[in-house]
Formats: structure tokens, sequence, C-alpha cells
């Protein structure tokens, strides 16, 4: 029995390493193409590009994958990972990982709506506060790939969250953010949005 329970260990431990981190030396040769709409470091310029700088390393391959097996669908990205395998979308991933985000700012009028939302949830129309899975400043969970939020441009936060509540996105687990994203309103989205990109 004890050499069974050995064996098992070590098969694991091989598996788990198996899957080692990328190499963001590697990724940054290979972001070149990817700086035209992300930013050379992953801080796009144009918001409706999402920032990639400080994201989480598990998040960007879990998104990469889905792109190219088209679990999340978007013509650009979905021709761009076309021709990345495993390791390379490692590599990408491992680079941007370890960028530092350019926080925004935020619109002063929105912000207070937003903080509520984002803090508190609305309990009358049912949806949850952001903090619960995204964290006091948005720096996610990435054990769990839930996306770091915080400095993410405005714009791309109410694409993301209407594609979510349209059914247009459909990668997130257990359909969690198409519930929370159906039950806001565009008002709430904006000023969910906008809080989050001054959010650090």
């Amino acid at each position: 029995m004890k050499k069974i329970i050995v064996a098992a260990l070590v098969v694991m431990g091989v598996a788990t390493t198996a899957h080692a981190a990328g190499d963001a030396e590697r990724g940054q040769k290979l972001s070149a193409t990817c700086a035209a709409c992300h930013g050379a470091d992953g801080n796009s310029l144009a918001p409706n590009f999402p920032k990639l700088a400080g994201q989480h390393a598990a998040y960007i391959e879990k998104q990469l994958a889905e792109f190219k097996s088209g679990e999340r669908k978007d013509p650009v990205m979905m021709g761009q990972v076309a021709g990345l395998n495993a390791e390379k979308m490692a590599d990408l991933a491992a680079y941007y990982s370890k960028q530092t985000t350019k926080i925004g700012s935020a619109n002063k009028k929105l912000v207070d709506l937003g903080e509520q939302i984002y803090r508190g949830g609305n309990m009358e129309s049912g949806v949850a506060a952001c903090i619960a899975c995204h964290g006091p400043t948005g720096a996610g969970n990435p054990a769990a790939k839930y996306p770091k939020l915080g400095g993410q441009h405005a714009a791309y936060t109410v694409k993301a969250l209407n594609d979510f509540k349209e059914g247009n996105r459909a990668n997130d687990p257990n359909q969690m953010m198409r519930d929370v994203a159906s039950k806001m309103t565009s008002a709430e989205i904006k000023a969910v949005a906008e809080y989050i990109s001054g959010l650090y």
C-alpha cells in the first residue's frame, strides 16, 4: 500500500512540474505582435482594448486558450492565437503578469455609485458585490483565476460586462459573471467600470 501511495505522489509531482511557468523573456519577444492593441508593456492606449499588464498569468493563459478553442469568441483574438501553442501562451502570460499596471482615472460623478456596487452590490436587484471575488483593491484571485480589475479601462470593463449580460461571452465559471451582469442596469455597469479604472 505504501508503495502505491509513493508511486502516486511521484506521478502527481511529475504532472505538477510538467506545466512549469512560462518564460517572460520569450514572452516579451512574442508580445511584439500584441503591442499594436495592448501596448508594448501591456498598458493599452486604446480604452476598448484591455490592459494586460499585471494580470495574473493563469488568467491570461485561460483566456488565450479559450480564444483558440472558440469557447471565447472575438474575431481578432481568435486569429491572433491561432498559431500559439500552450508554451507560447504561458510565455506571453508570464511576460504580461510581470509588468506594472498604469492606473487610470475615474469619472468623479460616477465613483460613489460605482464604489457602492463594487463593495456592497445591490441587495434589491440581487447584484453581488464585486469585492467578494476581485478583492478590495481589485487585485483578483489568481488561484481561482478571477482577474485583476484595478486600473482597467472603463470602456473595456463596460464592454466585458455587457458581453456577459447579453450572453455574447460565456466563459465564466458557473455563469457567475453572466448572472451578476444580467441584474445590473446600464448606469450601474458604467459606474462600477469607472470606479474600477481608478482602483488600486
